[in-house]
């Protein structure tokens, strides 16, 4: 087990994930922070529930809690750099449900509620997923420690 925890941890010693996690961490928090408690302008889990239901993705308030929930503590671990792997993982899987279901039959451009910024995202996250945190997180020093 402690192994498995180990390579969870494990990261390269680059600064290019930290200038790719921090900023996309922090999108990630706050769009989970709009589904689950409506902050910044956000439809909380009632509103985004709704709205998951009425595109397909039933039951909306439960989808609405594991996105949110995904984006918010996902993001989290991206901005602390605290098990950037699995998290990573998790935030590129979500990518992939929103451009399947919500963005890929408006095109490309976000314009049209196209699907260029979940591919950002997802690609952002993938990259995480298989570089690791990073210099300047919690990985790092938790991976060097044991």
């Amino acid at each position: 087990m402690k192994t498995l925890v180990k390579k969870m941890m494990a990261t390269d010693t680059g600064l290019g994930q930290l200038a790719i996690r921090v900023p996309v961490g922090i999108i990630f928090f706050a769009h989970g922070a709009q589904k689950l408690f409506g902050w910044f302008g956000g439809y909380g889990l009632e509103g985004t529930g709704q709205w998951m239901a009425s595109i397909g993705l039933n039951p909306g308030y439960l989808m609405a809690l594991l996105a949110g929930g995904a984006e918010f503590f996902g993001g989290l671990a991206l901005i602390l750099g605290l098990l950037v792997r699995p998290a990573a993982a998790v935030l590129a899987f979500t990518m992939i449900i929103a451009i399947l279901t919500a963005h890929i039959g408006n095109g490309l451009f976000m314009s049209n509620n196209g699907y260029e910024f979940g591919l950002a995202l997802l690609a952002a996250s993938v990259a995480l997923a298989i570089s690791g945190a990073g210099r300047g997180s919690l990985d790092a020093v938790l991976s060097r420690a044991s």
